[in-house]
């Protein structure tokens, strides 16, 4: 086009690009109530007319060329400042000239901002085929000019090449968003979040409305829609604010987000956005679950009309991935099951159903005050379940059951942090910290503390008074209400008023001065409370910010925790060796004349029994019989008496029929029945078995302390190495913290005394290695 065409095109078009210009750009200085869908809409169609009039002043032909509108444009999402996404098509017999480019003249003259291409429809065709980020813009095109139907042939095509390849091509695109959000956060959690690519932003919408054209899944359009529609809402917003194109809301901007959004201030808004893009979040997590399992379906005519049920525990089970409700399972009568069901779900890095959460959040009976020792410890799995818990809490709190867990999380959801340090709201952080504390939970003696601890040292956030005085008192009310002891209820309070201690005390204090020491432990007199303020200090920072916790830091915290443990006289704490005089019956009745096997009902579960003529591989075959049948152990003391063994196992309840548990150990001893090979088959864990030897524990045996995640068969495979080697077990103590095993074993030579300590390591690289085997190790 000559200099003087590209005058006249300037003179015809300036009055009507002009009027059009105000109208897509938007006013900067708007103080009016909320950007609307509508207001949106007339953008588009001021655009539309725009690039309609450049386009009828051209000398393209009547048919086989078209201009279409992509992405953002073609949606209709314009922003005060978004640029105008469109591809002049044609096809493949059509070659076009100067006029193609005469078309984007007036449109530059105009002022608008636009991105420009032009393709053929074989070129269209093969972009989308070789890059999905085009292949997701050109989902979404529009017609605006030119050939109908030849926008109408692209966008048949491209569909149809979306769908046959949907299979192939999806686990890439989900590593794309896997990967931005990583790099840019979660919008609802994030100090400075990206409404369009951080997690749960405006792409994770256009992601899900394609994931709904492969005709795969499916995704609630009427909660996609509301998300999608009061993010477009604050994007204006944004862009009104900040008077440009970002996507990016600093600190500064909520303050005018919250005026053109019509809320209060700057905090509503906070909780107004990022509660929007936590549904979204969850809404995409949730139909990415879905595809996976779609994608490795087979597909069979049963399954597509009823789903497979694997039973977990009481009353819940796994259809398609998902932990839903068993069929005759009972809301009503078992206040425990929303725990126990998000217990699984988070141990076994499954979907928490969201129609299961719901119904129990209605339906299911309420907990008592205080809770059951059963609702506890599964409140302590869930807690220490690792990266299981970010999506399981995420739904039970979106579908409202969270409150009827801990009605004082209101208080810091979605509550951004003061500190720019943080890269997460108070709420998200909190979740963080106790992923964080579960990687630590090998290093306590009270895992449970630990968690709950990271559940609540931020709990009193929110208010004007200082959050760790504050938390406190509220901390106290919650470990009271679910039912721990009134020292672990003043141990738990403590570490919430003093999280900030160790750290704060290790990196401005001097730990040469005995002043320094001695503030420390005037707060926590206990060795247990400095070694769970240790993990906790770290499982805090780690969840802070990814500089927050360093080796610098952690070598001045765990210098100061040696000196306070150092004063405080610390030592290792033995093990009793023998049953408590008021533990269970069956050492103080007469022994039998033959072996016993009982079962009874017992508050939160049963007690089995054990009696039988004593025998090296005894232990290993009673839990051999237990983990055989899937029953979860919560704990167990074993012991020898005048050539008798005796053990004692609370379990879960099962209903657990005795005759058959004294059948499977008679065939184990009768050899009739084999249960490492039955046993043998690794199985998932977070961490790796530790096997420590006690030195100073006992003087009449040797103690091993062996802590791994609790799986079905640990106490077996212990006692059976240990057999193996020809050492026998003189009591054994059983304990089951939330997701850990912890297991001490009091061993001894088969003519009595302690190991000598070169055997003793022996036994426990022994134990260690069978324990390695036995475990898959994920460190994700």
């Amino acid at each position: 086009m000559t200099r003087s065409s590209r005058a006249a095109h300037r003179a015809r078009s300036a009055s009507q690009a002009g009027r059009a210009r105000g109208r897509v750009r938007g006013s900067t200085t708007r103080t009016t109530p909320p950007m609307t869908a509508t207001e949106r809409l007339h953008r588009r169609d001021a655009a539309d007319e725009l690039v309609r009039s450049a386009y009828e002043q051209t000398a393209l032909p009547a048919d086989g060329v078209a201009l279409v509108a992509v992405g953002g444009y073609g949606r209709g999402e314009l922003a005060p400042h978004s640029d105008l996404d469109i591809v002049l098509i044609h096809d493949d017999q059509v070659t076009l000239g100067e006029e193609a480019a005469a078309l984007w003249y007036p449109l530059w003259d105009s002022g608008a901002s636009i991105d420009h291409s032009v393709r053929s429809l074989e070129q269209c065709s093969s972009a989308a085929a070789d890059d999905l980020r085009v292949a997701l813009g050109l989902l979404d095109l529009r017609h605006l000019a030119g050939d109908p139907n030849l926008t109408l042939r692209l966008r048949t095509a491209v569909l149809a090449q979306w769908r046959q390849s949907a299979r192939d091509r999806l686990p890439a695109l989900q590593e794309i968003v896997r990967a931005r959000g990583e790099r840019l956060g979660e919008l609802a959690h994030a100090a400075v979040p990206d409404l369009k690519e951080s997690a749960g932003g405006l792409r994770d919408a256009t992601v899900l409305k394609a994931l709904v054209a492969t005709w795969l899944v499916d995704v609630p359009h009427a909660d996609l829609e509301r998300c999608r529609t009061h993010l477009l809402d604050a994007r204006d917003a944004l862009h009104a604010v900040a008077g440009r194109a970002t996507d990016r809301v600093a600190p500064e901007h909520w303050e005018g987000v919250a005026r053109h959004l019509g809320l209060a201030d700057e905090r509503a808004a906070q909780r107004h956005v990022r509660s929007q893009a936590r549904r979204m979040t969850h809404l995409s997590r949730l139909t990415w679950r879905r595809v996976d399992a779609a994608l490795g379906r087979r597909r069979t005519p049963r399954l597509g009309r009823r789903p497979d049920l694997q039973p977990l525990g009481q009353g819940v089970a796994i259809a398609d991935g998902e932990v839903v409700l068993a069929p005759r399972a009972r809301p009503d009568l078992d206040p425990t099951l929303l725990l126990r069901a998000a217990a699984e779900a988070a141990e076994r890095g499954l979907v928490l159903a969201p129609p299961t959460a719901a119904r129990l959040a209605r339906e299911a009976a309420a907990l008592p005050d205080p809770w059951p020792e059963e609702a506890r410890g599964l409140l302590v799995r869930l807690l220490a379940s690792g990266e299981g818990l970010r999506a399981v809490w995420e739904t039970l709190d979106e579908t409202g059951a969270l409150p009827r867990l801990l009605p004082e999380w209101e208080q810091i959801r979605l509550l951004p942090h003061a500190s720019v340090v943080h890269r997460y709201t108070v709420d998200r952080h909190v979740v963080e910290t106790c992923i964080e504390a579960a990687r630590l939970i090998r290093r306590v003696a009270r895992p449970d503390l630990l968690v709950v601890a990271a559940l609540l040292h931020d709990i009193g956030k929110g208010g004007t008074v200082d959050h760790s005085v504050a938390g406190e008192p509220v901390a106290r009310t919650i470990a009271r209400r679910l039912g721990f002891s009134d020292p672990d209820v003043a141990q738990i309070a403590r570490l919430v008023r003093w999280h900030l201690l160790l750290a704060g005390t290790a990196t401005t204090r001097d730990p040469e001065d005995p002043a320094t020491v001695a503030a420390v432990v005037e707060h926590l007199p206990t060795v247990a409370d400095i070694e769970l303020l240790r993990q906790l200090s770290e499982a805090d920072a780690r969840a802070t910010a990814p500089k927050a916790w360093t080796p610098w830091r952690a070598a001045l915290i765990d210098d100061l925790a040696r000196r306070c443990l150092a004063a405080l006289g610390s030592a290792p704490a033995s093990e009793d060796e023998t049953p408590a005089d008021d533990g269970p019956t069956g050492a103080a009745e007469p022994l039998p004349v033959r072996r016993r096997l009982t079962v009874e009902d017992v508050p939160g579960g049963q007690r089995v029994t054990v009696v039988a003529p004593d025998r090296t591989r005894l232990l290993a075959d009673v839990a051999a019989v237990l983990a055989l049948q899937r029953i979860r152990v919560h704990g167990a003391r074993a012991w020898s008496t005048d050539g008798w063994g005796i053990s004692v196992w609370e379990v879960e309840d099962t209903a657990a029929d005795p005759a058959l548990l004294a059948t499977r150990l008679e065939a184990i001893e009768a050899g009739r029945l084999d249960p490492s090979s039955r046993l043998a088959r690794p199985t998932p864990a977070r961490l790796e078995p530790t096997v420590t030897v006690c030195a100073e524990a006992s003087d009449r045996a040797t103690v091993l302390e062996v802590r791994m995640d609790d799986r079905p068969g640990v106490v077996h495979l212990v006692a059976a190495t240990l057999a193996a080697e020809g050492i026998s077990v003189r009591s054994a103590h059983i304990a089951t913290w939330g997701p850990q095993a912890v297991d001490v074993f009091y061993v001894q030579e088969p003519g009595g005394g302690p190991l000598s300590p070169e055997r003793a390591d022996a036994a426990a690289h022994a134990v260690r290695t069978a324990l390695l085997a036995a475990v898959t190790l994920d460190h994700g």
